[in-house]
């Protein structure tokens, strides 16, 4: 692709490489660890679900005994694999009798690694044959019904009540929207467990179990079918438990999740130890069932200024871009974030909006960008907030953006009232509609505000990540350069969930997912 913005390609070659050696350094750190949620994870993708008499997720139950006795850096994996040899029994009912007191999982004789492996190995590939073929069911849907042109038409359900949440959502996906992504319930992100079965309580949002992603998977199937386009289905893998999830939104075919280690750390207060590893595991399993993944740069605008820290957000897509390469995801899974955030009061904020999201598209032009409406200067005339996002329409549109999530009148409840919803998109479509071919009919100014803009952006990105690379990213977040927050290396929630592997640990799923050897 030339470059409209006249960018220097050797300045956009250093940026990712730095970026490159700053996941090196970190997966060096990744691959010595494990975590609660990790082996949790491997669990849940072992068959182990449901909860014990008093509604503790039997994944948590089997996991913290092999932690207090000493036996996480061996892994999960040894234990249950171990105890299947031992027992003859299956993973769900040595899970169900350690949940009822009548198993010490680490205390029983132990066989070879090589045992337990072979023990395990059915499940994991009935796990994996299982993950495929609800991939395959994607793809099929899309070959046959289709689905909505890019920009993705991207809009939110948030009841509290997943039936409501159903209703919601087909008739949104009726009015036009191609994603719907279903906000989970406020502060489900710090939970160190995952809820079970359907649920019908939640303040802000709904919470994201596997039931709850079943039943809104049926329901969206049910109206693409409807109405002859695939609608997508969207949730949160990301806080305590952000492998879990994944894991989850891989057996009930999601297609699209948030998922940010950094955005975790900076935003949730969750330690940036612990989410680093975990984000790992959540991308091998989100890169091999074809799930696109959002990184949340978006939210640094929201606590710093657009116009002076556009960069942090361009250094942080390299870094998310590089992150995943190593999990094996291809860039069309990439929904690198960036937002909408100029202050309209600034004089040719569009055009610097405008650098920012044609620059997006130049240095990774073959990702599903996500772009988010404007939030920060939306509160009191929710009329010319209506006008910013027509804006911000018209730059998705002219840029070649993949995901837009709409704007909306009512933005500041996560369920927006149905006719604004409908307000939104018909606003998208019209705008959409218009100006379709605008980008590749219109060329920049040379040396002009949009050009300069986006050079200064991508030399002040550049020189972030060559200093994120000398001094380590653990340093630079504690440092506070991604979104003016700081966060300590050995605080936030669940330090304590981090453990350091063993010479004899495994995890059978993650060379799989990879394609290595079985």
């Amino acid at each position: 692709m030339k470059s409209k913005l006249n960018l220097d390609p050797k300045v956009v070659d250093s940026a990712r490489q730095h970026a490159a050696n700053v996941a090196h350094d970190m997966q060096k750190f990744i691959e010595r660890h494990t975590t609660v949620s990790t082996e949790r994870t491997i669990l849940r993708l072992l068959g182990v679900d449901g909860v014990d008499e008093v509604d503790n997720p039997l994944p948590n139950v089997v996991v913290d005994q092999i932690k207090e006795a000493g036996g996480l850096p061996t892994g999960a994996a040894y234990w249950m694999g171990n105890a299947m040899v031992q027992t003859g029994k299956t993973p769900q009912e040595i899970a169900e009798e350690v949940g009822a007191g009548k198993l010490e999982i680490t205390k029983l004789p132990t066989c070879t690694q090589e045992e337990a492996a072979a023990a395990i190995m059915p499940i994991v590939k009935q796990t994996l044959a299982h993950i495929k073929a609800q991939t395959a069911k994607r793809n099929e849907y899309l070959a046959t019904i289709g689905e909505g042109k890019e920009p993705y038409l991207y809009v939110i359900v948030a009841t509290g009540n997943i039936y409501e949440d159903v209703i919601q959502a087909q008739a949104a996906a009726r009015q036009g929207a191609d994603i719907i992504a279903v906000i989970r319930t406020t502060a489900q992100s710090l939970l160190d467990y995952v809820p079970y079965g359907p649920t019908t309580e939640g303040f802000g949002g709904t919470y994201a179990t596997q039931e709850n992603f079943r039943i809104m998977r049926k329901a969206l199937d049910e109206v693409g079918e409807e109405v002859g386009r695939y609608i997508r289905l969207c949730n949160y893998s990301s806080g305590m438990c952000m492998p879990e999830i994944a894991a989850m939104g891989a057996m009930e075919r999601l297609d699209v999740m948030l998922n940010d280690a950094i955005y975790g750390i900076l935003f949730r207060d969750i330690n940036m130890q612990r989410t680093l590893v975990d984000q790992y595991f959540s991308r091998v399993i989100i890169g091999y069932c074809g799930i696109i993944f959002n990184s949340g740069e978006d939210n640094y605008l929201t606590t710093d200024d657009a116009y002076e820290a556009a960069h942090t957000v361009t250094a942080s897509q390299f870094i998310n871009e590089q992150f995943a390469v190593l999990a094996n995801i291809p860039e069309e899974q990439m929904g690198l974030g960036h937002a909408f955030e100029m202050d309209p009061s600034i004089e040719d904020g569009f055009l610097y909006e405008l650098a920012q999201a044609q620059m997006a598209r130049e240095i990774f032009p073959k990702a599903r960008l996500k772009y988010m409406p404007p939030t920060k200067f939306m509160t009191g005339n929710i009329f010319r907030g209506h006008v910013q996002d027509a804006l911000f329409n018209l730059i998705s549109v002219w840029t070649g953006q993949s995901l837009q999530l709409l704007g909306m009148l009512t933005e500041a409840i996560h369920t927006p009232h149905m006719q604004d919803r409908y307000l939104s998109i018909e606003n998208a479509q019209y705008i959409f509609n218009n100006a379709r071919h605008l980008g590749e009919e219109v060329e920049y100014k040379k040396d002009g505000i949009i050009q300069k803009r986006a050079q200064d952006v991508i030399k002040k990105a550049d020189a972030l990540l060559a200093e994120i690379e000398k001094e380590g990213l653990f340093s630079t977040i504690e440092q506070g350069k991604f979104g003016g927050v700081k966060r300590p290396k050995d605080g936030g929630h669940g330090l304590e969930g981090v453990c350091t592997k063993g010479d004899n640990y495994f995890n059978p799923f993650i060379p799989m997912m990879l394609g290595g050897e079985e």
